[in-house]
């Protein structure tokens, strides 16, 4: 075979139905928008990589709306973190200065 020359190979159709998982977006459903009064939110503790992720959700925001709650707690904590899937994770154990900050943005949480 020369150097060079691409092989053309074919696997066979699957037909129309046929889609790849990962290329599916998860975010395509319509999402239910609260305010913050409305919010019931919970901690959980992680870790990754063997450093430790405070996450707080679930949040039913609007997208901008997350980002600029997202900006407004990082800079207050001086802290890392980022919104996926509804959840804020922050990196660290922040759940004891992240709970006032949230509560006098107006969310509530679950006792």
């Amino acid at each position: 075979m020369a150097r060079g020359v691409k092989l053309d190979i074919e696997f066979g159709s699957f037909g129309d139905g046929w889609e790849a998982d990962n290329k599916v977006s998860r975010t395509d459903a319509p999402k239910e928008v609260f305010a913050p009064e409305k919010h019931r939110l919970v901690f959980k503790k992680e870790k990754r990589r063997g450093k430790p992720v405070t996450l707080v959700g679930e949040f039913h925001l609007e997208s901008g709306e997350e980002k600029a709650l997202l900006k407004r707690i990082k800079k207050r904590l001086g802290s890392g973190g980022t919104f996926k899937e509804g959840w804020m994770e922050l990196q660290g154990e922040k759940a004891d200065a992240l709970r006032p900050l949230l509560e006098a943005e107006g969310f509530r949480f679950k006792r």
